[in-house]
């Protein structure tokens, strides 16, 4: 137990340090919410997928490796397809633009974007961007309550705790930049873990053949990519909810929010492939980690969450203690604290500067001055991370029974339904408009929570809308509400000016852009 408590305190500490050196660097707000755009490409792809990922992945799509077997890949390909898109073809006309509008935030580039005349869509993204941020914290804060209970036999209500008070530590000192540079830090410690896993005890097992064999032999379903029962119209569902995980890269704030703050559009040409590998090879290894757990734990006719804990989600943890010795378990727990904490730093970093710069020093209080709009942003994200830990704690007692990885899903699908048609829209049709805008908004934002709590209650066709999840139909809907609208309310003048924009910016530029600034067309 010496061994693991010691990682867990050398791992804390260089957390503590990253965020002491950066809190050196933090002179105004735009230091504090983009880290004064000066990310190199290395940290900004570790740092994006790092926020995306989060315990989601250790413990979450481990867990669902486990449960459904060869299947789950298809989350891995969804993932993949999703970076891919978000980086190779929305990010290099994402940063042109966000650096032409100067913007800090997402929020500041629809504001610009659509030429708004009022606060309205600056409101409604504000709010709605919190509203989900504060569900994803928590199931972050949920999944440091559990780990340190599966990990270290704690409490679950002191292994949230303690997680809660060191991120929102940091976050208060160093900002947007701590959380970059631990990003950077825990997204390297969590890669490393997630690869040298399921390597070292394949290793240490029989050969391919027989895992094949002792699958099959537990569950035949579990070496099937259409899952159990072979095709249906069930498993189709299964596979499409899982697949179209990736949606929610198409322009999540939180990944986004990294993209503005990389120092420039050649650092992103770089960062793309960084981007690429991390996910696939960390998506892989988490489902990999999965299967092997459910060969070595499980047996004909036992029930993997009987053995495993609910979803599966220990399996990650029994893995480790049989393939290390107690001082690699300890880094371990620091993985997965790594892979929440990055999230939850992010995230909350993020929703501060949104009611900070967005609504409070935007709407209520122009007048306000950087200096105090930095103090005022550390002391809404003590808020946001106190209120997160409340919400974590009741969701733990009113649902017992709950997962990390459908727990997850719910923040993450309201924020990808809410933020990624309207960007997507926003990039790549000039038609669309500001009205347009804030109705995908309000659909995505509504349309999550009707397919949680609604359409997922219904007789007859429940079953096929849990095994989709809530992402698919609420991105969809948003994206068509907003099509609908743009095209019954357009605005020729707007869709004029974002073409000449969008043709200066096509014109030949320099190497290196200044940090956050446009560059100079020649």
């Amino acid at each position: 137990m010496f061994e693991k408590y010691a990682m867990i305190t050398l791992y804390f500490g260089v957390l503590v340090v990253l965020g002491w050196l950066a809190a050196r660097r933090i002179r105004n707000m735009s230091d504090f919410v983009v880290g004064g755009k000066r990310l190199g490409f290395w940290v900004a792809a570790f740092s994006a997928q790092a926020t995306g990922e989060s315990a989601w992945l250790l413990l979450g799509v481990t867990g669902m490796g486990a449960m459904v077997g060869f299947s789950a890949y298809w989350i891995v390909v969804g993932e993949v397809i999703g970076v891919a898109v978000a980086w190779f073809v929305m990010a290099p006309r994402f940063k042109q633009l966000t650096d032409n509008y100067e913007s800090l935030t997402v929020i500041d580039y629809l504001v610009s974007r659509f030429k708004s005349s009022t606060q309205t869509l600056r409101v409604i993204s504000a709010i709605s961007l919190c509203f989900f941020v504060l569900i994803y914290i928590s199931a972050q804060i949920d999944a440091t309550g559990s780990a340190f209970a599966s990990f270290l036999d704690w409490d679950y209500m002191t292994g949230a705790i303690v997680g809660f008070l060191v991120v929102a530590a940091y976050c208060i000192a160093g900002g947007f930049l701590a959380a970059a540079w631990t990003d950077m830090f825990q997204g390297s410690v969590m890669l490393l873990c997630l690869v040298l896993l399921p390597v070292v005890a394949w290793f240490s097992l029989d050969s391919s053949d027989a895992i094949y064999a002792g699958l099959q032999a537990i569950d035949p379903g579990l070496v099937s990519f259409w899952g159990a029962g072979g095709p249906s119209l069930m498993s189709f569902f299964l596979i499409l909810g899982m697949g179209l995980i990736g949606l929610g890269f198409l322009g999540s704030p939180q990944v986004f929010a990294r993209l503005i703050a990389i120092r420039s559009s050649e650092q992103i040409d770089r960062g793309k492939w960084v981007a690429l590998l991390f996910t696939f090879l960390a998506g892989f290894s988490a489902v990999s980690i999965g299967i092997l757990g459910r060969y070595l734990f499980t047996e004909v006719g036992a029930q993997p969450d009987t053995v495993l804990g609910n979803g599966a989600q220990d399996v990650l943890p029994e893995m480790v203690e049989y393939t290390f010795p107690p001082w690699v378990v300890g880094l371990y727990v620091a993985a997965v604290l790594a892979a929440i904490m990055s999230t939850v730093s992010s995230l909350l970093v993020m929703a501060a500067g949104s009611l900070t710069h967005d609504l409070y020093a935007r709407v209520i209080n122009p007048g306000l001055g950087d200096a105090a709009a930095a103090s005022l942003c550390r002391k809404v994200t003590l808020a946001m991370a106190a209120l997160a830990l409340g919400l974590a704690v009741t969701v733990s007692v009113l649902s017992p029974e709950r997962t990390i990885f459908w727990f997850v899903i719910f923040g993450w699908s309201g924020i990808a339904a809410t933020f990624c048609p309207m960007i997507v829209l926003s990039l790549f049709w000039s038609k669309f408009t500001e009205r347009g805008a804030i109705a995908s908004m309000l659909a995505g934002f509504s349309m999550t929570i009707v397919s949680k709590f609604v359409l997922q209650e219904l007789d007859g066709t429940r079953e096929y809308f849990v095994a989709l999840e809530t992402m698919p139909p609420s991105f969809l809907f948003a994206l068509l509400v907003g099509w609908a609208v743009a095209l019954i309310w357009p605005s020729e003048p707007l869709e004029r000016e974002y073409r000449s924009e969008l043709d200066s910016l096509a014109a030949p530029r320099g190497t290196e852009e200044s940090p956050g600034r446009p560059a100079t067309v020649k």
